[in-house]
């Protein structure tokens, strides 16, 4: 019994004890999928509140995630946290990016060289930046020419050396973030990309909990193919059929 209880994470040693007291029921030492309570979930930073960031910070919030929203005037976001209740707050891109556990990026990429001087030594402590983006020529001039040519991906894992990034959400309309179920039912499927190990298994820990069915598709050099609008992954599909899409690219 010393020997198996050494080795369990101290949280759990805690929960083993109150379990032998009577305090707790024995089904509390069985691990769950996912987070299993608000206490133990990682807390979120969103840069970016458009209906893009918006709409996913508030998924998580109702998945039971404490969000800080954040804007360049987060006076503007007053109403949107009031709405989400105790859970959300708003602040800063700085105070966003230190609050959060993990960082969810959700802004023009034109932004993105400023992003990188102003908090990127801050994400890269981080584990997990997840990149929500799309570089849209027409609105972000050359820094979505350049993420375009090179693999969005790539380009910020360039961009942010040491942010373990992973891509995902970016061909989801914002529409859909509140009730991900495809027409004929069953979960939306969600294409991501990613190389660090922890780093993909908290993004797919966080679509799971929202609603979605992660795929993840292969390394960051993929995430050429994840945009929007895109010809591979239109944001309509169900994990099968984003596997069987992957299995054709990147070949």
């Amino acid at each position: 019994m010393q020997n198996l209880v050494s080795t369990l994470p101290r949280r759990h040693i805690l929960t083993f004890a109150l379990v032998l007291a009577g305090a707790l029921p024995v089904a509390s030492i069985v691990s769950k999928p996912g987070f299993a309570a608000t206490a133990s979930k990682p807390k979120i930073g969103i840069v970016g509140a458009g209906r893009m960031g918006g709409g996913l910070g508030s998924a998580l919030v109702k998945g039971g995630y404490e969000v800080m929203f954040s804007s360049r005037q987060p006076e503007e976001l007053k109403d949107l946290v009031a709405g989400l209740g105790a859970r959300a707050r708003a602040g800063t891109v700085e105070q966003a990016a230190a609050f959060g556990d993990i960082v969810l990026l959700v802004v023009p990429y034109s932004a993105m060289p400023g992003l990188a001087k102003q908090v990127g030594a801050v994400l890269a402590a981080k584990p997990l930046v997840l990149d929500v983006s799309n570089p849209i020529p027409q609105r972000d001039g050359d820094e979505a020419s350049k993420a375009l040519e090179e693999g969005p991906a790539a380009y910020l894992s360039r961009l942010m050396p040491g942010v373990k990034i992973v891509r995902g959400f970016n061909a989801i309309g914002f529409t859909k973030l509140a009730d991900p179920v495809l027409p004929g039912g069953g979960k939306l499927g969600v294409a991501m990309v990613g190389e660090d190990a922890k780093a993909v298994d908290l993004a797919t820990t966080l679509a799971r909990d929202i609603g979605f069915e992660p795929v993840v598709i292969g390394p960051l050099s993929l995430g050429k193919y994840l945009y929007r609008p895109s010809t591979f992954f239109n944001g309509s599909q169900s994990a099968d059929q984003i596997r069987e899409i992957a299995k054709t690219i990147g070949k």
